[in-house]
């Protein structure tokens, strides 16, 4: 596993985190915030040297899985404070669909996510050391 993540919550929506923090207080904002807590816990991510995969769920499962060599094209989409967070929106299709076969919000560091789904569809790795 060359990269595993969930998608950020503080980083990717500071002003509604510190909102729904506040509103916890009077137990408002428990609901929504367990409820996104929940969706990021959830949704991982996973690039190995081969493919692409994402799976969303708690408790049933949905998973989606691109290869490599199969990539047509990688799409990042930050906004201004997302660029300034770090993290960024990833969409992945392949050769085989017409759409966008992966899409997930609030990624860290989308850039290394395209340079590694990149060196994948190369057939060259550089890990990060990790």
């Amino acid at each position: 596993v060359l990269y595993e993540e969930h998608p950020s919550m503080f980083r990717n929506h500071p002003i509604y985190f510190i909102i729904c923090c506040i509103l916890s207080l009077g137990i408002v904002g428990l609901i929504p915030l367990a409820i996104w807590y929940f969706k990021s816990i959830g949704t991982t991510l996973i690039i190995t040297e081969e493919r692409t995969t994402l799976r969303r769920g708690v408790f049933s499962k949905y998973t989606t899985e691109v290869t490599h060599d199969n990539v047509r094209n990688v799409q990042i989409a930050q906004s201004f404070f997302q660029r300034m967070m770090g993290v960024g929106n990833v969409g992945i299709s392949s050769a085989g669909q017409s759409g966008v076969e992966i899409y997930v919000r609030g990624i860290p560091d989308p850039d290394r996510v395209r340079e590694l789904i990149h060196s994948g569809a190369r057939g060259e790795f550089e890990p990060d050391g990790e």
